[in-house]
């Protein structure tokens, strides 16, 4: 009970910190990427006024929420900012340093038992390990232990997956309103023919939709998704590891044993061992 408690009140790992630097290549990115497309439209003697049609973007974004508001409960929708921003401020734990700590922790184990662990819990960040070195100094067993690691780990990955699965979703929703939009825009031109000389207007109004839809999707929505998949594949790749470490701990394997064992997770050149014997 007293290992419940204690792994309750830790904050999960994949919360957001205030202290979480922002990842400058997603703003580099969408900035680029706008400037890149403005810059062709001045070259191209183009008017930046000619790309601005309120009906369009009403029908892009808003058709875009409301669809996806139609895919997913409410909750989940909701939470598409926080999955945004999870994107823009998120923190990555360094492999080869998470390993140097699980090593360090296991020649704590090793020399001063696992009860001596309880002591260095406070200098100890990650509330994933956390939560695995208290069940292990409060003698969970270890079938108990790495399920509860596991059950947490696979949290972790659905939320993720959900996460993505509703900027996939959105990156698919903005090219099709775009092309309702366009559609809407034909009839209402081909509706009234009148004035020959206006065709040419009323058509580049009604592609307008189809360029916010495409741009939505590839500049916004389905890079920030991939950007979210990525992030997700490093942190599950963290827990694993840890999962490795506290187990290995636990069963008190040695040290040495146990830092081969996690390393074979790394590449070889940012193996810790490797850099400790250059």
């Amino acid at each position: 009970m007293a290992a419940t408690r204690s792994t309750r009140s830790l904050p999960p790992p994949w919360r957001l910190q205030t202290d979480v630097p922002m990842d400058i290549a997603t703003i580099i990115g969408v900035v680029l990427a706008i400037t890149l497309i403005l810059v062709s439209i001045v070259i191209g003697g183009g008017s930046f006024a000619a790309f601005i049609d309120p009906p369009s973007v009403m029908v892009v974004i808003g058709g875009t929420i409301a669809a996806a508001m139609i895919a997913f409960p409410l909750k989940n929708f909701l939470g598409v900012f926080g999955v945004i921003m999870k994107t823009l401020f998120y923190k990555l734990d360094s492999i080869p340093q998470l390993i140097e700590q699980l090593v360090s922790l296991a020649e704590t184990a090793r020399r001063d038992g696992l009860l001596a662990l309880e002591g260095r819990i406070e200098e100890i960040e990650n509330s994933f390990i956390v939560m695995g070195i208290q069940m292990a100094v409060d003698g969970t067993r270890p079938e108990v232990m790495e399920d509860i690691l596991r059950t947490e780990l696979d949290a972790v990955a659905t939320r993720h997956r959900d996460g993505k699965s509703l900027l996939d979703t959105m990156g698919r929703f903005a090219p099709a309103f775009g092309m309702i939009g366009t559609l809407m825009g034909l009839v209402i031109m081909l509706g009234d023919m009148s004035d020959p000389s206006k065709i040419g207007a009323g058509m580049a109004v009604a592609l307008l939709t189809t360029l916010y839809g495409a741009i939505l999707a590839n500049v916004v929505f389905l890079p920030l998704a991939e950007k979210l998949g990525f992030t997700n594949k490093q942190e599950l790749l963290a827990m694993e590891i840890v999962v490795r470490g506290i187990m290995a701990i636990q069963s008190g394997e040695n040290p040495r044993v146990i830092e081969q064992k996690l390393n074979t997770f790394v590449p070889p050149k940012l193996r810790t061992d490797e850099k400790q014997a250059a």
